[in-house]
């Protein structure tokens, strides 16, 4: 991990950055995928409280720059651009994902995913992350696979996702790169 990136964050994100890197990499080992093989676009988090998420807007504010806020599914989430990259195992993330608390009580508040690009017609988005995880993986019970649709509005690039997930970190495939459907966004 980037020890000048970590000092930039406040010592609970950074202190939870090495718990959920710790927790991402166990993961990946379990599908049986490299993360190194990845393109990771985001990293996000997860808070409980209004409050939280306007403390930590204002600590990504001074460590880059906002590139998007919409709702989405009902709630304010915001990505930042930051001007040095997070290192998390093999991958250097430079955007993070805040969204504000929402209906659902995510066990921890912290670091909660990872979204890896699989470039490639959105159709068939689920069928190749599965193609990347070991059988042995999705046999196993306590690994969970969701998958999903979200949507900004003004969104012209539909973005499915499939996430993979053992309770303790998460990992998701998506078809474009998140800085695509802002740009998306943007040309409507």
């Amino acid at each position: 991990m980037s020890n000048r990136q970590e000092l930039a964050l406040s010592p609970a994100l950074s202190a939870d950055l090495r718990r959920f890197e710790q927790q991402l990499l166990a993961l990946a080992t379990r599908l049986g995928i490299s993360l190194a093989d990845f393109n990771a676009d985001h990293i996000s988090l997860r808070c409980h409280q209004y409050s939280t998420a306007e403390q930590w807007r204002q600590q990504l504010s001074l460590l880059g720059e906002c590139l998007s806020e919409k709702t989405i599914n009902g709630r304010p989430i915001c990505l930042f651009e930051l001007r040095r990259p997070l290192v998390v195992g093999p991958l250097h993330i430079s955007c993070v994902e805040l969204p504000w608390p929402g209906k659902k009580h995510y066990p921890h508040e912290g670091w909660q995913h990872i979204e890896l690009v699989l470039d490639g017609d959105p159709q068939t988005l689920h069928q190749r992350a599965l193609d990347c995880l070991s059988d042995e993986a999705l046999r196993a019970p306590d690994i969970s696979l969701k998958c999903s649709a979200p949507r900004g509005e003004n969104e012209r690039l539909a973005n499915p996702t499939l996430a993979v997930t053992d309770g303790k970190a998460e990992i998701k495939f998506h078809p474009y790169d998140i800085r695509a459907v802002i740009a998306s966004e943007r040309a409507s």
